[in-house]
């Protein structure tokens, strides 16, 4: 297995294990339809915004508002854009 593989693995199971079932739905299902389309530095930018609090990424994508603890990264436009 690859490291490539195996990261993909731990954003798999980080994207649907958060901790609120909002969170698990929305970036469980965004990993699912993306994660074969990202690089490896894509998915070490996936990676970093899976371990900012549910509540920040929560306010920030419902809320729109911008949050300084979002990066802009082609990530999270994705995310930012991204509909269930």
């Amino acid at each position: 297995m690859t490291n490539k593989e195996i990261l993909k693995k731990q954003i798999i199971y980080r994207s649907m294990h958060r901790g609120t079932k909002e969170m698990d739905l929305l970036l469980g299902n965004f990993v699912k339809k993306y994660i074969d389309e990202l690089n490896v530095a894509e998915l070490k930018d996936l990676t970093k915004l899976l371990f900012i609090e549910d509540e920040v990424i929560y306010k920030w994508y419902f809320e729109k508002n911008s949050d300084r603890l979002i990066p802009k990264t082609k990530v999270t436009i994705m995310l930012k854009n991204f509909k269930l």
